[in-house]
């Protein structure tokens, strides 16, 4: 159905995303989580994106599995924000936080 060229192309856009923008930002939120805070609304809208950016890339990973390890690593990352960001709600706040 897609031409060979058009997931080239469509690749290359998401592998920049992912290095330029997505990247970058999860491992910031990642430290945050990390120092035990609690995301922000744009944290969450942010790793709203991540999901579903991922969704929708499941069609072109299926086509495309020379780039399914990168996936699996990269939401093994979100995994690891939404579990510890999780772990951070699950405890009291701090007064005056």
């Amino acid at each position: 159905m897609n031409e060979p060229s058009e997931d080239a192309g469509v690749i290359a856009v998401l592998l920049e995303r992912l290095d330029e923008q997505r990247l970058p930002r999860a491992l910031d939120v990642k430290a945050k989580v990390d120092r035990g805070e609690r995301l922000d609304e744009l944290d969450l809208h942010f790793m709203q994106e991540l999901l579903n950016d991922a969704s929708a890339a499941k069609p072109l990973l299926e086509r495309h599995p020379e780039y399914q390890e990168l996936a699996v690593r990269v939401l093994g990352l979100y995994k690891e924000i939404t579990d510890k960001a999780l772990e951070n709600e699950k405890r009291p706040q701090a007064a005056g936080g």
